[in-house]
């Protein structure tokens, strides 16, 4: 009996013992969780109660050397439409949403979808409530059908660009509609309006969504890109470092406040070598004409000083984007007011005498320097006489020497000159200074001409075989050769400065937020100010051979007879070139008028190439006044005897860009005049012009179509009187703490007169 209760008594104790040993184990695995890894637990369940949003990106500003600011950011604001929260905000008011099919190719296989009919749901639970607040505006369904079946998670943009009467509506209206909210976002402005435009280009959206990107924000704002030349080009610096805003959801799903914000960085500034001064300078001078492109550069390091093009545009109508009509009027303007003629490529004419007088001073075959020509009108070469200019005005230029030869522009000493030192001399100088060759900016279209020799005939017209009619041809600036006013600029630079040809310069420096440099992977400065040496002509050409040909240009200007004595300068020494060919635009034949200089003479600071489209006059009845004007007013610049204000300007354009000019004059300009300028090329090659033609694709913001019409249902609704308590914030003011009752409204774009710090 005793033994029972031992056995009884021993099992209670065994039991009670398992019992206090599961609670303690119980215990353990709470304390495991609560408190070992407890954090661990509560981020977890803090990220399954929170949203994310991505806050867009600042772009950096973009200046001229001097610090004056080119480029901006302003604010705008837009009507964003969520679309899933609004397809939820239906299901929820009015139950099941409609829904729409359509074909859709699935694992290469065609297949039936279905999907919410976003326009009806926009169009009967949406824009009747915007109706009533006189909010809505007309839209492209077929757009918006687009967006959601393709970029659901990313907000579609209603009404771009609003301006502050609408937005003021919205701040005094609770719209309270789920998925309609006003969104503020950082756009470029071009402070000066056209100055500039085809160098500064333009942004736009991204052609597409990076969707590994999207899937890691609950609501995703883009960044705008760069989508032409300086935008394009230094996009990677410009572009700054997206910020995330950390939302708190409640039990319901309604986001109800901020948890925490990385706000976005700005992106690098870039500094460019243009001068905004002498920018505006050169469009001032260029407004004389229709379709023409200029550029000044520094012949001591190859900086571009300014580039400039006419007709020209406002890329602030690029932004946030541009409308349909705007941009269909812009691709059927006449003027082509979108190609950058800068970097566009025609016949130079006798511009190119340049390096043909170069080409005969290296010819190692023999020394041309002391050789001279006759000209008795012209010279035969196979069946085909070439005759001189002269030829018309029934005279000679008689037995002359190079630099005497460039100055009156003779065409018989060039045909003969030419063919003495060799195509393949021509070629090799040609090539030394550019011509036919990449500037390595890689701006937007940019053309890079043509050098012909044997080795191009070959490759480009193969039916065709090198003669010394073609090398008569490219002698002159004819036939198939095609430079743009860039690469004549650089190569007058080179004679310029005593035979250095530079690499030229656009962008001069890029700098952190905080002053410093940007660097590269490797820790190196990512844009160096030092200068790039494309070639030096000293190794081949002597200095005195040289100086012979910087003489000759000196004669064309400053003696007698010279053909560019238009460009005589009353305080400067100025050397130069006129030059007039013939091309064909879009198969229309025109004459182009070319001028190139330099000054000082002794020192050079500045080189000046203009060419012009559709000229009835010469080189230097058109171009030369140009080119004149440009150099007269830098120098005097300089020296605190002019001072030319940067102002906002209009885009240049003639109401008939086609009209031929016959010649170009100013009001305050000098009595200069020069002789009746050199050939009309009447008996060469027509060569086809290479326009420079932008491959940018901007954001387009198509035309209304008729599911996207807004019937109006009534007049506007006055504005509400201010309440006596704030009304709750909405959605997108809880999420970026927006109190759009104190917005103010947009910047206009900035017209106000600056002068650049010196």
């Amino acid at each position: 009996m005793s033994r029972r209760r031992i056995t009884s008594r021993a099992r209670i104790q065994l039991l009670g013992l398992l019992m206090l040993m599961g609670i303690g184990a119980l215990g353990l695995k709470l304390w495991w969780i609560q408190v070992a890894h407890g954090q661990e637990w509560t981020s977890q369940l803090r990220g399954s109660s929170q949203a994310t949003v991505r806050i867009p990106s600042v772009r950096g500003e973009i200046k001229d050397r001097n610090g004056l600011t080119l480029v901006q950011n302003r604010a705008s604001y837009e009507v964003d439409f969520y679309l899933p929260e609004m397809v939820k905000g239906y299901r929820e008011r009015f139950g099941q949403p409609p829904v729409t099919e359509y074909r859709a190719t699935i694992n290469g296989m065609p297949k039936d979808l279905r999907e919410p009919d976003i326009i009806k749901i926009v169009n009967s639970g949406v824009v009747p409530r915007l109706n009533d607040l006189d909010l809505a505006r007309d839209y492209n369904a077929g757009k918006l059908q687009k967006h959601y079946r393709n970029d659901t998670e990313v907000p579609f943009s209603y009404v771009k660009d609003i301006d502050f009467p609408t937005l003021a509506k919205f701040s005094e209206h609770d719209v309270g509609l789920p998925g309609v909210e006003l969104a503020l976002k950082p756009v470029r402005s071009y402070v000066y309006g056209a100055l500039a435009s085809h160098l500064l280009g333009y942004v736009g959206m991204p052609d597409d969504v990076d969707k590994e990107d999207a899937k890691k924000f609950t609501f995703y704002q883009g960044d705008f890109e760069g989508k032409s030349n300086v935008e394009k080009i230094m996009d990677e610096y410009l572009r700054g470092k997206p910020g995330v805003r950390y939302l708190r959801r409640n039990a319901k799903g309604t986001i109800d406040g901020v948890l925490r914000e990385d706000p976005p960085e700005q992106g690098a500034n870039v500094f460019l070598t243009i001068d905004a001064r002498i920018q505006a300078v050169a469009e001032e001078a260029l407004r004389a004409v229709s379709r023409a492109g200029a550029v000044v550069v520094d012949p001591n390091n190859g900086n571009i000083l300014a580039m400039a093009t006419v007709p020209s545009f406002d890329p602030n109508t690029f932004i946030p984007s541009i409308k349909a009509k705007d941009w269909q009027a812009l691709q059927k303007d006449e003027g082509d007011p979108l190609v950058n003629r800068a970097i566009s490529c025609l016949p130079p004419g006798s511009t190119f005498k340049l390096v043909t007088a170069l080409a005969g001073l290296r010819s190692s075959t023999k020394n041309l320097s002391g050789a001279k020509y006759s000209c008795g009108g012209g010279v035969s070469y196979g069946d085909h006489f070439f005759r001189c200019w002269v030829a018309e005005k029934h005279y000679t230029h008689g037995t002359i020497g190079l630099a005497d030869a460039l100055k009156v522009s003779c065409d018989s000493f060039f045909y003969q000159y030419g063919n003495a030192a060799g195509i393949q001399s021509i070629d090799a100088v040609g090539k030394m200074l550019g011509i036919g060759q990449e500037s390595g900016l890689q701006l937007s279209g940019e053309q890079t001409g043509n050098m012909p020799g044997p080795e191009w005939m070959q490759i480009h017209h193969p039916q065709e075989r090198w003669s010394q009619a073609q090398t008569a041809n490219v002698s002159i600036g004819q036939g198939y050769t095609l430079v743009s006013p860039l690469q004549l600029a650089m190569a007058y630079a080179t004679i310029a400065n005593g035979g250095v040809c530079y690499y030229p310069r656009l962008v001069d420096r890029v700098l952190k937020q905080d002053g410093l440099p940007v660097l590269d992977e490797h820790g190196n400065v990512a844009v160096p100010e030092t200068p790039r040496v494309r070639s030096d002509l000293r190794q081949e050409i002597s200095p005195e051979k040289i100086e012979l040909v910087r003489k000759g240009l000196w004669k064309v200007v400053n003696e007698d007879g010279g053909t560019g004595g238009r460009a005589r300068l009353k305080d400067w020494v100025v050397a130069g070139k006129t030059g007039t060919a013939q091309a064909t635009d879009r198969g229309h034949e025109e004459n182009v008028a070319w001028f190139a200089c330099f000054a000082p003479y002794d020192h050079p600071k500045y080189v000046v190439a203009v060419m012009v489209q559709g000229a009835s006059g010469h080189g230097g009845e058109v171009a030369g006044p140009i080119a004149t004007r440009i150099l007269k007013r830098t120098l005097a610049q300089d020296e605190g005897k002019y001072d030319m204000q940067v102002a906002w300007l209009a885009p240049a354009h003639k109401a008939n860009p086609l009209q031929l000019i016959k010649s170009v004059a100013y009001h305050d300009t000098g009595g200069n005049l020069g002789s009746d300028d050199e050939e009309d090329a009447g008996d060469s090659q027509t060569a086809t012009a290479q326009m420079a033609s932008s491959d940018a694709s901007p954001d387009v913001e198509p035309e209304a179509d008729t599911q996207g019409k807004v019937r109006r249902q009534g007049p506007a609704v006055a504005r509400a009187l201010p309440a006596a308590t704030p009304a709750p914030r909405n959605f997108f003011q809880r999420i970026f703490g927006m109190h759009p009752r104190q917005a103010p409204p947009p910047p206009p774009p900035n017209r106000r007169r600056g002068t650049p710090p010196r």
